[in-house]
């Protein structure tokens, strides 16, 4: 039964448009509250987490026509569009994403409103979620091992260096005017992204 919660809670988070936790904190809650066997628990729980950035990116094209400003659907058109290149380029772009702490909910979201075939981004998606949820889940382990110790690792320095970062490169891509950036060669920034 633990491990049906790994499955549907790592497709569920996956599947919410808006901030969510990510995959591997459901992989971790359960691994530590059930005592499962952490690889059984990421070879379930990645793929249903990829299963959910699909069934999402086939949803998020309606969703996003009433939320996101037209000029902002069009600009996460754009970037989509860029993902429809060589099969190896597109591989290596989303490898190295899912490897970083981005939500890949914004990786979705273009692909999706791009009609990109999402199947062509899951091979290099799977490989990458893995390894990053697998380090997520250790680290989650060691902390539920360690309470007193995870308390004081949440206001480190580090820790608020890697969330400011995190914070850049969220509002960055959300906030950039990517068309500009990429066809026009100049950056600028767009605030007005919802309705």
């Amino acid at each position: 039964m633990p491990y049906v919660l790994v499955f549907f809670g790592s497709l569920g988070v996956d599947l919410i448009p808006i901030m969510a936790p990510p995959a591997w904190t459901v992989m971790a809650f359960a691994i530590t509250k059930y005592q499962l066997n952490p690889w059984i628990a990421l070879a379930i729980g990645v793929p249903a987490s990829a299963l959910g950035r699909y069934l999402f990116s086939l949803y998020i094209p309606k969703f996003s026509d009433r939320v996101l400003a037209s000029r902002k659907k069009e600009e996460l058109k754009y970037v989509g569009k860029k993902l429809r290149g060589h099969l190896w380029e597109t591989w290596l772009f989303v490898l190295g994403y899912t490897l970083s702490p981005l939500s890949t909910t914004a990786l979705f979201t273009a692909a999706g409103m791009s009609k990109v075939p999402v199947w062509h981004l899951l091979p290099s998606f799977l490989v990458g979620k893995f390894i990053s949820d697998a380090m997520m889940v250790k680290a989650g382990q060691y902390a539920a091992g360690n309470l007193k110790g995870m308390v004081h690792g949440v206001f480190s320095g580090k820790s608020i260096i890697i969330a400011a970062i995190t914070l850049v490169l969220t509002g960055a891509f959300l906030f950039v005017d990517w068309h500009a950036l990429l066809v026009k060669k100049s950056l600028h920034f767009n605030f007005s992204i919802f309705k």
